[in-house]
């Protein structure tokens, strides 16, 4: 006997129970990565330092960071399979910047302690999906 296909009563049901016995927040990453690769980003968690990426996610936070001269505005996005910093230099508020809006951003990966970290990305607000 061969697999069960997604498609039929086996499959539908087996993605039936998933929905009703996996935590909300994993069902949500799911979601969240299969749009983002539907809209042709690349899942966060396969970028690398030193690439020209495209990634689209949720905004998990957005807070102003006052260091001195050097102020900023500093966003955590969220695709489904990893956080990327997103960091404005110079900026206080952006419009349309704010938690839980979906945004698609492109530019170069960078690493600050660790994390990985989109400075002054080119951004494309998207409606929910």
């Amino acid at each position: 006997m061969g697999s069960v296909d997604e498609t039929s009563t086996g499959g539908v049901f087996r993605r039936w129970v998933r929905r009703l016995t996996t935590d909300v927040a994993d069902l949500d990453a799911d979601d969240l990565s299969r749009d983002s690769v539907r809209c042709g980003a690349q899942p966060a968690v396969q970028c690398r330092s030193g690439e020209q990426v495209v990634v689209l996610g949720r905004l998990r936070s957005v807070e102003f960071c006052p260091h001195g001269a050097s102020a900023s505005l500093e966003a955590e996005l969220f695709d489904g399979t990893d956080g990327v910093t997103l960091v404005w230099m110079g900026r206080r508020r952006i419009p349309g910047i704010e938690p839980g809006r979906t945004i698609k951003v492109r530019g170069r990966i960078a690493l600050r302690d660790g994390r990985k970290v989109l400075y002054n990305p080119y951004y494309e607000l998207q409606q929910a999906l």
